[in-house]
C-alpha cells in the first residue's frame, strides 16, 4: 500500500524496513486518502518505539560525555584540597588548565566516527536514468569531435604561406601550429590527444615541415612585434613584447611539437634544417625553461652522435643558449657535454679521431664563456684522473692499469691541455698547469715498457701542446730519448708488414708488432715528428743552445752506433738542423747588451727573433704543410704503400713469355752462316726420302735436332718423334747396330739439355765442335776408301 507522506529512514523499525515497499513518490500521489487511516496506527506505534529506544541510547551518551568532560575537572578540584601550592601555581601561570569547556573536542570527533544514516533513500529508477541519458550524449560529442577534425591539404598550407606572408594574426597562428602538432603526432605512431587537423599524407606532411621551417619564424616576429636591437650581441626575449601573454600558448605548442619532431628524424639532411630554424628560435626557447630543458637535451644528442653538420650546428645553438644564460644553464650544459665526450672516447679509429678533435675544439669554446665555472670542472675532473692514477700506482694489478691505460683517460687528459691551451693568459686557471703535467708525466712512468710506446708518444704529444702555448717549460726530451737509445734498430726485424703501424689509433702494441719492420719505422717517424715539434717551441728561446746541448750529444751517439742507413738519415737531418738553429741563437745573443736577470730585455729579445725567424722555424713550417697532408691521408684510410719501398713482382703471361725467349734467342743459330741452315734442311729432307748414309751428314743432322729444340729442352715441332719412327721404317740401308746406335745418340741428346750459357757459348764459337768429335771405325775406313 502507498503511503500518503513520504516516510524516513529513521521512523522505520527493521521490520517495518524489511517489509515495506518505498513505492515511488507518483504512487504516493496517486493513492487515496482512505490507506491513510489504515496505515497511521502501525507508524504511530513504530515511532513510539523508536522513541522508547532513542530516549535509552542518549541518556548513555550524555552520561558517557558527562565522565569524559568532567573527570578532568574533578580530578583538578580534588588537587585544589591535596595540594593547594601547586594548585595556585597553575591558578597563577596558566589559567587555561583550570577554566575549560565541559564539551571535549575529542568526544566531537568519535562521534564523527561512526556512521550516520540517511534522512531517505535515493531511488534506483532515477540513476539508471541518468546513465542512460549520458550515454547517447557522450556518443553525439565523440561524434562531433570526429566530425570537427579537419584533414589538412597542399592546398590548404599553400593559403596558410600566402596569408602568414600577408598579414599574420593570432587565429592564423593557431591554425598553423594546430596542423604542424597533427603532423607530429604522426611520428609517435599514437595519438597525443584530440587535434582540431589531420595530417595523413607524406606529402602534405613534408610541405607542412617546409612551411614551418621557412616562415614561422618571420610570422611570430611580426605576430609579436618584434624589432631586432642595434646592439646584435644583445638578446631580445619574445616575452618582453606585451602581446606575448596572448600568443604564448601557441608558441609552446609549436616549440614542444619542433623538439618532438627533431627527436624522431633520422635524415641528416632534414635534421639540419631544423637544426638552423631552432637555431633561430632560441630566443623564445629562453623564455619557456621547460621547452628549453627539451631542446637541450636533443641539442647534446646530435652534438655528440649526430653527422658533421649536424654537430656544428648543435654546438651554435649550444653556445648561444649559455651566451645569454649562463646562470641557468651553463653549469648542466658544460657537465653533460663532457659525459658525452667521455663515452664517445672509448674506441678511437681514423673515422672517429676526426668527431674528438671537433668535440675537444668545441669543449674548450664552451670553457672559454666563464673561467670561474671552467675552474671548478678542470679541478674536479684532473682531481679524478690523478685518483685512478695514484690507486694504479699504489695497487700493483692488472685492473688498475686498465683504468689508465686507456682511450678515455688519454682523451681526458688531452680535453684538458687543450682547454688550458686554448684560454692562455687566464690566472685563474694558470694553478691546474702544474697539476695536470704532474699526472701525465705519472702516467708515462706507470709501464715504461715498448708495448705501450704509442701511449708514450701521446703523453708528450699533450705535453708539448701544453707547454708551447702557455709558455711553460716542461721536460718532454727526456722521455723521447730514452726511447731512441732503448730501442735495438740494428736488429733485423722478424718479420715483414705490408701496412705501416698507425700510432694516432693505438695505445699500445702486441708482441708481432714488436717484432715488425712497421714497428721501427712508424717508431722512428714518431720520435722525429714530437722532437722537431718541442724544439720547435722554444727555437726562439735565448736558452736553446743550452736546451738542445743534450740531445745533440744523444743523437750522436745513436748515430755512431746505429748501422742501418734509412734511420740514420732523418736522425742526421734532424741533428743538422738543431745544430743550425743553436749556432744561429749563439750568434744573435753574443751581440745582446742586457744580462739574464733583465727578464724584460729577454723577452723583447725573444718577441723579436720569433718575428725575425730562425732556421728552424722555417724549416718546421715546410715540414709541417707535408705532414699535414699525410695526416689527412691516414685519417682517410689510403695505405700509403710508396713509402714501403717493396720489390714489385710482375708475373708475365706464358705466351708473352715465350715471344720473349725467341726474340732474345733469335741470332743465336743463325751466327755461323745461312749455308749451313740450307745444308741442314737438305740433308733432312734427303734423309727423310732416303737420302746419302754419310757421317758428315749424320753429324750435321745432330746439330741441326740440337738447334730444333726449344729453350725448355723439347723439341719445337711436337711431330719431331713420328719423324725419327719414319727415317727408321724407310732407312732400309742401315743394320740393326747402327740403329741402337742412333737410339742411344738420340736417348743422350734427350737426358742433356743445353742451358742458356752453353748455347751463348756456341753462338761465340771460338772452336768448331765437329773438329773436336772422334770419328768412329766404320767412318775412317770409309773416308780411307774415298
Amino acid at each position: 500500500m502507498a503511503v500518503a507522506q513520504k516516510r524516513k529512514l529513521e521512523d522505520l523499525n527493521v521490520d517495518e524496513f524489511l517489509q515495506s515497499g518505498f513505492d515511488s513518490g507518483d504512487d504516493e500521489d496517486s493513492g487515496g486518502d482512505e490507506d491513510a487511516g489504515e496505515d497511521e496506527q502501525p507508524q504511530q506505534n513504530g515511532l513510539q518505539k523508536r522513541e522508547d529506544g532513542q530516549t535509552t541510547n542518549t541518556d548513555d551518551v550524555v552520561d558517557k560525555k558527562k565522565g569524559k568532560a568532567t573527570e578532568h575537572k574533578d580530578q583538578l578540584s580534588r588537587l585544589k584540597s591535596k595540594d593547594p601550592e601547586f594548585y595556585r601555581f597553575l591558578q597563577d601561570n596558566d589559567q587555561s588548565l583550570l577554566n575549560f569547556d565541559d564539551t571535549d573536542s575529542s568526544d566531537d570527533e568519535e562521534e564523527k566516527r561512526y556512521h550516520s544514516l540517511r534522512g531517505q533513500l535515493e531511488e534506483a529508477s532515477s540513476g539508471d536514468d541518468e546513465a542512460e541519458e549520458s550515454a547517447p550524449s557522450d556518443a553525439a560529442k565523440q561524434s562531433k569531435k570526429s566530425a570537427e577534425t579537419i584533414k589538412v591539404t597542399v592546398k590548404m598550407i599553400k593559403e596558410w604561406r600566402s596569408a602568414i606572408k600577408k598579414n599574420p594574426t593570432p587565429r592564423l597562428l593557431r591554425d598553423v601550429t594546430q596542423a604542424f602538432k597533427a603532423a607530429v603526432a604522426t611520428t609517435k605512431g599514437e595519438g597525443s590527444g584530440p587535434c582540431k587537423y589531420k595530417v595523413a599524407d607524406s606529402s602534405v606532411f613534408n610541405a607542412l615541415v617546409l612551411f614551418c621551417i621557412k616562415d614561422m619564424f618571420g610570422a611570430l616576429q611580426k605576430i609579436l612585434n618584434l624589432k631586432p636591437d642595434k646592439d646584435s650581441k644583445k638578446l631580445v626575449l619574445p616575452s618582453s613584447s606585451p602581446r606575448w601573454q596572448k600568443n604564448h600558448l601557441d608558441i609552446k605548442m609549436y616549440l614542444s611539437g619542433l623538439v618532438q619532431l627533431l627527436s624522431c628524424l633520422t635524415e641528416s639532411s632534414v635534421i639540419s634544417a631544423v637544426l638552423r630554424h631552432a637555431n633561430q628560435l632560441v630566443p623564445y626557447y629562453l623564455s619557456l625553461p621547460k621547452q628549453c630543458r627539451h631542446l637541450i637535451k636533443q641539442l647534446l644528442k646530435q652534438w655528440s652522435t649526430g653527422e658533421e653538420t649536424s654537430r656544428v650546428l648543435a654546438f651554435l645553438a649550444l653556445n648561444k643558449v649559455c651566451r645569454h644564460k649562463q646562470d641557468s644553464y651553463l653549469n648542466t650544459i658544460l657537465k653533460q657535454m663532457y659525459i658525452s665526450y667521455v663515452q664517445n672516447c672509448k674506441f678511437t679509429s681514423p673515422n672517429a679521431l676526426p668527431m674528438i678533435n671537433f668535440m675537444q675544439r668545441t669543449m674548450a669554446e664552451m670553457y672559454s664563456l666563464n673561467t670561474q665555472v671552467t675552474y671548478e670542472h678542470g679541478f674536479i675532473y684532473i682531481r679524478q684522473l690523478a685518483i685512478h692514477l695514484r690507486n694504479a700506482m699504489t695497487m700493483n694489478k692488472k685492473d688498475t692499469y686498465q683504468s689508465v691505460y686507456n682511450w678515455q683517460f688519454i682523451h681526458c687528459l688531452y680535453l684538458w691541455c687543450r682547454v688550458l691551451s686554448t684560454l692562455h693568459p687566464s690566472d685563474v686557471l694558470q694553478p691546474l698547469i702544474y697539476p695536470l703535467c704532474q699526472v701525465i708525466i705519472g702516467t708515462i712512468k706507470l709501464v715504461p715498457t715498448a708495448r705501450y710506446y704509442p701511449l708514450r708518444m701521446h703523453c708528450c704529444r699533450a705535453l708539448t701542446l701544453l707547454s708551447s702555448n702557455t709558455n711553460t717549460f716542461v721536460p718532454v726530451l727526456p722521455f723521447l730519448l730514452e726511447v731512441l737509445l732503448k730501442v735495438d734498430f740494428n736488429k733485423k726485424p722478424g718479420r715483414m708488414s705490408k701496412k705501416p703501424i698507425n700510432f694516432a689509433v693505438i695505445l699500445k702494441l702486441n708482441n708481432v708488432n714488436l717484432i715488425e719492420k712497421a714497428y721501427k719505422d712508424g717508431l722512428l717517424d714518431q720520435l722525429y715528428d714530437l722532437i722537431l715539434e718541442v724544439f720547435h717551441s722554444h727555437a726562439c728561446s735565448i736558452g736553446f743552445p743550452e736546451l738542445a746541448l743534450p740531445t745533440i750529444v744523444q743523437l750522436k751517439a745513436f748515430l755512431k752506433e746505429c748501422k742501418v742507413a734509412n734511420y740514420c738519415k732523418p736522425v742526421r737531418q734532424l741533428l743538422e738542423k738543431v745544430q743550425e738553429n743553436s749556432g744561429h741563437i749563439s750568434r744573435l745573443r753574443q751581440k745582446a747588451s742586457f744580462g739574464v736577470s733583465d727578464t724584460a730585455a729577454v723577452a723583447q729579445w725573444e718577441k723579436k727573433q720569433s718575428e725575425d725567424g730562425t732556421p728552424l722555424t722555417r724549416y718546421y713550417s715546410q715540414w709541417a704543410k707535408l705532414r699535414e697532408k699525410e695526416i689527412q691521408l691516414e685519417i682517410s684510410g689510403k695505405d700509403r704503400m710508396e713509402d714501403l719501398d717493396l720489390p714489385e713482382i710482375k708475373r708475365k703471361k706464358i705466351a708473352d713469355r715465350k715471344a720473349e725467349d725467341k726474340r732474345a734467342f733469335k741470332d743465336l743459330f743463325d751466327s755461323d752462316e745461312s749455308d749451313e741452315d740450307e745444308e741442314t734442311l737438305k740433308i733432312k729432307n734427303n734423309k727423310r726420302y732416303g737420302g746419302g748414309d754419310d757421317d758428315d751428314d749424320d753429324d750435321d743432322l745432330d746439330l741441326s735436332d740440337m738447334s730444333d729444340e726449344g729453350p725448355d729442352g723439347d723439341d719445337s715441332d711436337g711431330s719431331g718423334g713420328e719423324e725419327d719412327e719414319d727415317d727408321q721404317d724407310d732407312d732400309g740401308g742401315k743394320g740393326e747396330g747402327e740403329d741402337k746406335e742412333e737410339e742411344e745418340a738420340k736417348a743422350s741428346k734427350a737426358s742433356k739439355q743445353l742451358s742458356t750459357s752453353t748455347l751463348a757459348e756456341l753462338k761465340g764459337g771460338a772452336e768448331d765442335l765437329v773438329e773436336d768429335l772422334e770419328l768412329s771405325g766404320d767412318d775412317e775406313e770409309e773416308e780411307e776408301d774415298d
